[in-house]
């Protein structure tokens, strides 16, 4: 690989390199919250459900700003929007450490109009989560948009996987720096400087990022390499007058209603992970927030492995002779039987909580191998045009899928705390979460049976 990429160029590489970076910071800045949860929990009384609501607010608002958030790129370009997005997410990090004056302002203002006040953490989280929400939903579509860009469909999925695992290592390194920044400095030290971290990768992605067309950095070689397999797309597009694809249009095709499905049903499973795993480990195992780092960087170091292989696995089927399509779909269905393992997670719980953690581990490997590869089934069936645009409409999709689950965890979890058995709740939580990914897949291939491209866009 190294020969080969040293012929052609290896400039798209580094653009890879730089959306590492970005979903690096974007899941740094979105883990704090469950890293502190034990502690501001005990501080300012949360329930299960209180916990549930600010990270549902969050889900929500991410989905919705999705939505827009890939029209956005589309129309105002893949440079400018992902500034756009980590600018607004940045604050909205930072803001977290701002949370009780927050709080206190919105039961100022509410007061006048007669509305009751509200806990002053829980709505000033809330507030604040929701500017972070705001500014994330931009990550992904920026991020697929500038990979089938920079990247021809048979590297997209490697390409992808490889900065998806940014996320991982942004849930690698948050248990190693929270604590310890909360314990020295205090807890709004740490959203404020974690949330600072992506004024840094702005100034980067500035001056390093331009349209491939544009970019004076690629040979010629390399340039002629990422558009080899876009003679067809780019005919078409020229000869199809330029207008604005409606909502409307994109819902009429199954190849979008399949991404939606499969977002909707499997990206509440890694938020119920990445949001509640701190509390799960605290509830059912009595860690503290100084025992969990190492069983959480442990769980999140599999996950790496997921993001990383699961965006190689379709070439295996590709280089037998399967199109991109169905090479990736042949690698979902076995991607999605791992998950499976998570039912054995509270049977075996007893044992040690190291159990729970390497099958729940073997899972969330599972989810990144699935997200490396259900993200690029849109560049497979679409033109660039449409792709931040229906990762959009799937990401609202996750995001939907998302609170709901979220919000059945916090009832699940208060409900049978009550009765003194929260392992069931959890339980109830496991089959979920196991279960989904397969149940997605069949849909999927249901509706998008065989390959299919996109040409009337």
């Amino acid at each position: 690989m190294n020969t080969h990429n040293e012929t052609i160029g290896k400039y798209r590489w580094t653009i890879c390199g730089l959306l590492f970076f970005a979903t690096t910071v974007n899941y740094l800045d979105r883990q704090v919250l469950s890293l502190l949860t034990p502690s501001l929990s005990e501080e300012f009384g949360w329930t299960n459900t209180d916990y549930a609501n600010i990270t549902a607010i969050f889900q929500f608002v991410y989905a919705l700003s999705m939505l827009f958030a890939g029209r956005l790129i589309d129309k105002v370009g893949t440079k400018v929007g992902y500034l756009l997005a980590i600018a607004i997410w940045s604050v909205g990090a930072i803001m977290h450490a701002y949370a009780i004056p927050i709080g206190n302002s919105y039961n100022t203002i509410m007061s006048w109009v007669g509305i009751a006040a509200v806990p002053a953490s829980i709505v000033g989280f809330m507030i604040a989560r929701s500017f972070l929400a705001f500014g994330e939903s931009g990550n992904f579509p920026a991020a697929i948009k500038a990979t089938a860009e920079y990247f021809p469909k048979k590297e997209r999925a490697l390409a992808t996987g490889i900065f998806n695992s940014g996320s991982n290592v942004g849930a690698i390194l948050a248990p190693l720096t929270v604590p310890w920044i909360a314990l020295h400095w205090g807890w709004g030290s740490a959203f404020i400087i974690i949330g600072a971290i992506g004024f840094i990768w702005m100034i980067f992605w500035y001056f390093m990022y331009e349209k491939p067309e544009k970019q004076k950095r690629l040979s010629q070689t390399e340039l002629e390499y990422i558009l080899e397999d876009e003679a067809v797309e780019t005919s078409v597009e020229k000869a199809t007058p330029k207008e604005k694809i409606s909502w409307i249009k994109l819902l009429t095709y199954k190849q979008t209603w399949a991404f939606v499905f499969g977002k909707f049903m499997t990206d509440g499973i890694w938020w119920f992970f990445l949001f509640w795993l701190p509390k799960y480990l605290e509830a059912q195992f009595g860690l503290v927030k100084t025992d969990i780092a190492l069983p959480l960087t442990a769980l999140y170091s599999m996950t790496m492995i997921g993001s990383l292989y699961g965006g190689y696995f379709p070439m295996y089927f590709i280089n037998k002779g399967y199109n991109a399509y169905e090479g990736r779909m042949k690698a979902m269905f076995f991607i999605a039987l791992f998950p499976l393992v998570v039912l054995l997670a509270q049977p075996l719980g007893h044992i040690s909580y190291w159990i729970p953690v390497i099958l729940i581990g073997i899972g969330a490997s599972a989810h990144q191998a699935w997200s490396a590869n259900i993200f690029t089934t849109v560049s497979d069936m679409f033109p660039k045009k449409a792709i931040a645009s229906i990762i959009g409409i799937g990401g609202m999709a996750g995001g939907i899928g998302g609170v709901l689950v979220s919000k059945l965890g916090g009832a699940l979890f208060d409900y049978y705390e009550g009765l003194g058995h929260i392992q069931t709740g959890y339980t109830i939580m496991f089959v979920m979460c196991a279960v989904a990914y397969l149940v997605a897949w069949i849909v999927m291939k249901t509706l998008v049976p065989k390959y299919n491209q996109i040409t009337d866009l």
